[in-house]
């Protein structure tokens, strides 16, 4: 009787999971494992939205395995003496994981490999599972990584995805206590208008975007009223979809806004294949500007409050605060108000969005915050977004400032970006802040400081 132990990580699901797959496939019974890590809640990142969206999803994960003959094996602690004493427990030969790509990611590999070989038991770290090609996969000639995008993408389009790797049927789990399942109500903090989790969540999601949102994707994605993008972001930062198979079924819909969803989904292998050679991105500059931030506690407290004059910031953190989510648009804009209009550190916005997003992970939240501070990978590092001019153009009539900002709701249009236009009359009647930094001041404070 052969034992495996599949450890789940940022791969909660049972469709295309080659984790769970090979596991079933090489033994006769399989430990569906998740592991509260102590070392993931002491680095900061067990934030409430995510654990309570955590805890959908292993719920979810619980009742698909049961499905199937199985259940979930929860465990809290140590993550490499947890994994260890399961696989004492049951006799385990091998523990199946999903390659990573963080610091720390690789320590916890490194760490079991170690600490599993003196007890007779192998490893096998499975890539493709997390991202659509695995980091590494697709590089250039002269470096380890691709530190451009459009060069990367050429070459992702290239490389054909793996087969999805098929549901089992049936999982044998040997006798072993399962442990308490989590549940999102034991969980304090989380923001109201946090959306459900788990697989099944996010397949209804999945199949709801490609029968009505993704054909027209490319012309709407920026539209931050139309709420136009798919909002899968959370189900695949927890692994609850695939992101081999969302290529997949993109590319099987064949149209303009399939394309530009999927070249979305290559940003996000982009990023990936970064933090992989690079794991200190994930806190120093990749590529430093001798940047010398400034730290005023006042104003960067009314940009997380979502109360720095300017409605389309604000509408966007108000979003934040309320979803635990943001509009990709508005993640954009809030990071270059934060970091180049007020000069603060890129970190300062990086840890706020931590401390909220449900979809937050060192990957694509570090390394997107650096690419629109300019010491990441943007080709173009001191390009400034104007918040006005950006409401302009992606919320032109002010239905997203209206919906998140409600005491400028009855504002004319051509009030709604800019109220500090307003009668001295009018604007006593608002509660809502005088701008907390004039535009051009801010950019001109900016480039002095890059030498631009």
């Amino acid at each position: 009787m052969t034992v495996s132990v599949v450890l789940f990580t940022s791969d909660l699901r049972l469709h295309d999971n080659p984790v769970l797959s090979a596991a079933v496939r090489a033994s006769d019974q399989v430990v569906p494992l998740f592991v509260a890590d102590d070392g993931v809640r002491a680095a900061g990142f067990d934030a409430p939205n995510r654990r309570a969206f955590l805890a959908d999803c292993l719920r979810d994960l619980d009742a698909g395995l049961r499905k199937r003959g199985g259940h979930l094996v929860v465990r809290s602690g140590a993550v490499v003496d947890e994994v260890c004493a399961v696989v004492r427990a049951v006799g385990a030969d091998r523990v199946h994981l999903a390659g990573g790509v963080s610091g720390y990611a690789a320590g916890r590999e490194r760490r079991l490999r170690e600490a599993l070989e003196p007890i007779g038991c192998g490893l096998s770290v499975h890539d493709a599972v997390v991202t659509a090609l695995a980091p590494g996969t697709v590089t250039p000639t002269d470096r380890d990584h691709y530190t451009v995008f459009t060069p990367f993408f050429r070459r992702w389009s290239e490389e054909g995805v793996r087969e999805v790797a098929p549901t089992p049927r049936k999982i044998a789990v040997p006798d072993i206590t399962a442990g308490s399942l989590p549940r999102r109500s034991q969980v304090e903090g989380v923001s109201p208008g946090l959306v459900e989790g788990g697989e099944t969540a996010g397949r209804s999601q999945l199949h709801k975007w490609l029968a009505d949102g993704v054909t027209e994707y490319e012309e709407t994605h920026d539209d931050l009223a139309g709420d136009a993008t798919s909002r899968l972001s959370p189900f695949l930062h927890f692994g609850a979809l695939s992101p081999v198979e969302l290529v997949q079924l993109a590319r099987r819909a064949g149209s303009p806004g399939a394309e530009a969803f999927v070249r979305q989904l290559a940003w996000r292998d982009f990023h990936y294949q970064v933090l992989a050679a690079r794991p200190a991105a994930a806190h120093a500059d990749y590529r430093p500007r001798g940047d010398r931030w400034r730290d005023d506690e006042h104003e960067v407290a009314a940009w997380r409050a979502g109360r720095t004059g300017y409605p389309l910031v604000d509408a966007a953190m108000r979003q934040l605060a309320h979803e635990g989510w943001m509009h990709n648009r508005g993640r954009m804009l809030v990071a270059s108000f934060l970091t180049k209009t007020l000069y603060a550190d890129w970190r300062t916005g990086a840890r706020h969005f931590l401390d909220l997003l449900v979809d937050g992970d060192v990957a694509n939240n570090q390394m997107n915050w650096q690419w629109v501070a300019g010491t990441g990978t943007d080709t173009r590092p001191n390009r400034v977004l104007n918040p006005v001019v950006q409401g302009k153009r992606f919320d032109a009539d002010g239905s997203y400032v209206r919906r998140w900002v409600p005491e400028l709701a009855d504002l004319e249009r051509k009030f709604i970006h800019e109220p500090w236009k307003l009668d001295d009359a009018a604007r006593a009647d608002l509660d809502y802040p005088e701008p907390i930094v004039d535009l051009a001041e801010g950019r001109a404070r900016f480039e002095q400081a890059r030498g631009v």
